[in-house]
């Protein structure tokens, strides 16, 4: 087995005596830092590059803090000036994955950068952490490589705001085949529209 291999042993063990101290020191120090911040080199650097991250110019990693649970409503004093049906705040569930959220506040942060992809770094009783691998379009390093200079095109700004990452496309159920996502594609509206609006014929 490569040195890649075994580091992805390692964060399988979630349980073990080493994971548990590491985790419990990293949470401790991310606790620390602000909510999004810029990271010096991956966490993990075996899913990073699974996930799509090069150790070289043009690319670069962030940390995300979300916070975990429900998604409360946002008025002003809990009050809706509404029906009883609208009038709950705390126990709304969220549409998006905490992942998908990660990545929407890295991308609004840094917004001349492309969002590539994300992972699962840590987590406490109250927040969780992701790490989002980050792509400079207009790096000459990137613009060169064949490989990821799809991600160069005018139509890949802020794919993380349209639901077209990993994280996104998984909160859309787009990862489900046959027949339990027979109304998920292209998209929901999509499909709602195609069986839902009135074509007429029109007679000549």
């Amino acid at each position: 087995m490569g040195a890649y291999k075994y580091l992805q042993e390692f964060w399988q063990k979630k349980q073990s005596d080493v994971f548990r101290f590491l985790a419990r020191l990293r949470n401790w120090e991310y606790r620390q830092l602000p909510a999004v911040h810029r990271c010096s080199r991956p966490t993990r650097p075996d899913k990073a590059r699974r996930v799509g991250y090069k150790a070289k110019q043009g690319y670069c990693i962030y940390r995300a803090r979300v916070v975990r649970g429900d998604r409360k409503v946002k008025v002003a004093k809990g009050i809706v000036y509404g029906k009883p049906t609208n009038q709950g705040i705390n126990k709304n569930k969220a549409k998006r994955n905490l992942r998908s959220i990660a990545e929407e506040r890295v991308g609004r942060k840094c917004s001349t950068l492309r969002v590539l992809n994300s992972y699962w770094v840590a987590q406490d009783a109250a927040h969780k952490w992701y790490e989002v691998v980050m792509v400079d379009p207009y790096h000459k390093v990137i613009r060169d490589d064949p490989r990821v200079n799809w991600i160069c095109k005018p139509t890949m700004k802020h794919r993380e705001l349209r639901g077209l990452t990993s994280a996104g496309r998984k909160g859309r159920g787009l990862f489900n085949k046959g027949t339990r996502a027979t109304k998920l594609r292209p998209s929901v509206r999509a499909s709602y529209r195609r069986r839902n609006l009135m074509r007429l014929r029109r007679y000549r």
